[in-house]
């Protein structure tokens, strides 16, 4: 299974969008599925359902820093030409505009996955582009 089509495939059971791009990739960075899974489930709904930076978004800025970090200007050039393609692609990388006009809520509680649910909102797509993105700019180099 490629890191697109699990990230997919977690996203679908229930994860959040932060969750299931850094879970995608937990085995490679030798870290367990459950604590990935802790470490991004914050981020979920543009940080904690606050519809601010994207939780693919903020996925794959995990995964840049467990490749590249600790060091903060070996890291961030990757996250800032991760964050300028996925903007080119989708007009924005928060998470208020690119769900915008779907009903998408801000605070409270996740919502209900339904195929509703799916059919309206974009996340499953933005999940795989930004897994797509980690896999074009940063390759399967792990550090």
């Amino acid at each position: 299974m490629t890191h697109e089509e699990k990230a997919e495939e977690l996203f679908r059971s229930g994860m959040n969008c932060s969750q299931s791009v850094f879970c995608a990739f937990a085995d490679e960075l030798g870290m367990d599925a459950y604590t990935a899974a802790k470490v991004s489930s914050g981020l979920g709904g543009g940080v904690g359902r606050m519809r601010e930076v994207c939780g693919a978004v903020t996925g794959a800025t995990l995964v840049l820093g467990m490749r590249h970090g600790p060091d903060k200007a070996a890291t961030y050039p990757h996250v800032q030409a991760l964050a300028e393609k996925f903007k080119a692609e989708y007009g924005s990388i928060v998470c208020r505009e690119l769900l915008a006009g779907t009903g998408a809520t801000q605070g409270g509680a996740p919502e209900a996955r339904t195929e509703g649910y799916y059919r309206k909102r974009p996340c499953v797509e933005l999940v795989k582009l930004a897994v797509r993105l980690l896999e074009e700019l940063d390759g399967a180099v792990v550090r």
